[in-house]
């Protein structure tokens, strides 16, 4: 019989986290690019990509996003999944007429123009508080069916992000009922966030287990846990029949006190992965999986599949 297949997609960097954090957080296109390459060859089937301006600020700016696509995709067939959520400085913010700070809805549509696959529906309206600002993510009904629209015509396949089970049953239930996406759904339970998201739910067993009931029919889901929960909840989501995803922008720790790379992560989930008597998916298994066309690139790995 043969074994279950896990998709591992590793966050290298996000919109949030610093090197002053962790000096092993990549930040510019070139150092991202290295990283995820490591990281392929370790065992991950997709990345989710944050952009960084040279200074380290967050970005959606396509260019940056494409020097990076461009990089890995000519060392290797990973996923490449573009955000769409942005970050918490840098061109991703600005201030509104209420005093309050807004995530660029403008900015992060640029995400979009950097010829990934895949790209985050961040469907849901948030607040992030970070460096003493409350952010509003506003992403109101009719900016998630702009997001939606845009990834159809672009063929973009959605990554559903969510944080809590209205952006389950209210958003995404909505734009797949009304055709921005067809089966298998992929659905990434972000779990943990309550401490920095006003909209985000702790992680408890009986709190995934709700939200894994929640999805829609035909629906393949992942599990982003943040900080201390990562490890944890991660292999809940294995337990449960999911998939994963693991790096720097969830979790700068490999343990308590000390700081990770994302390598390492990337390494231990294998190995928690093949003590479970399963296997990490090949970029191209997970394309299968996923239900996206197969690459046209066919690029060995560097080093030897652990």
């Amino acid at each position: 019989m043969a074994k279950r297949k896990v998709i591992i997609t590793v966050a290298p960097t996000g919109g949030m986290a610093s090197k002053q954090q962790n000096p092993h957080l990549p930040t510019q296109p070139d150092e991202i690019a290295a990283d995820v390459i490591e990281c392929y060859n370790a065992g991950a089937s997709v990345v989710a990509l944050h952009a960084r301006r040279p200074d380290d600020g967050a970005t959606c700016d396509a260019a940056i996003y494409r020097r990076m696509n461009e990089a890995i995709r000519a060392k290797c067939d990973i996923i490449i999944n573009n955000s769409t959520g942005g970050g918490v400085s840098g061109d991703m913010i600005k201030q509104i007429d209420d005093g309050f700070w807004e995530i660029d809805f403008e900015q992060r549509l640029k995400g979009l123009d950097a010829g990934a696959e895949m790209c985050t529906l961040d469907s849901h309206t948030i607040i992030a508080s970070f460096g003493g600002k409350e952010l509003l993510l506003n992403t109101a009904p009719s900016r998630c069916l702009e997001l939606a629209k845009r990834m159809q015509e672009k063929g973009i396949k959605p990554e559903w992000e969510v944080f809590n089970p209205a952006h389950i049953l209210q958003d995404m239930s909505t734009l797949i009922a009304a055709g921005f996406d067809v089966a298998p759904f992929y659905c990434n339970i972000v779990i943990g966030a309550e401490k920095g998201f006003q909209g985000g739910l702790p992680y408890t067993p009986q709190i995934l287990q709700m939200m894994v009931d929640l999805l829609p029919k035909d629906s393949l889901f992942c599990v982003s846990a943040i900080g201390a929960k990562q490890l944890p909840a991660t292999v809940h989501a294995l337990l449960l029949g999911g998939h994963v995803r693991v790096g720097l922008e969830d979790n700068l720790y490999y343990r308590h006190g000390e700081l990770s790379t994302n390598v390492a992560q990337v390494e231990r989930i294998v190995r928690i992965i093949r003590e479970l008597d399963m296997e990490p998916a090949t970029p191209a298994e997970a394309r299968v999986m996923m239900g996206l066309p197969r690459s046209d690139t066919h690029v060995k790995p560097q080093f030897a599949m652990p």
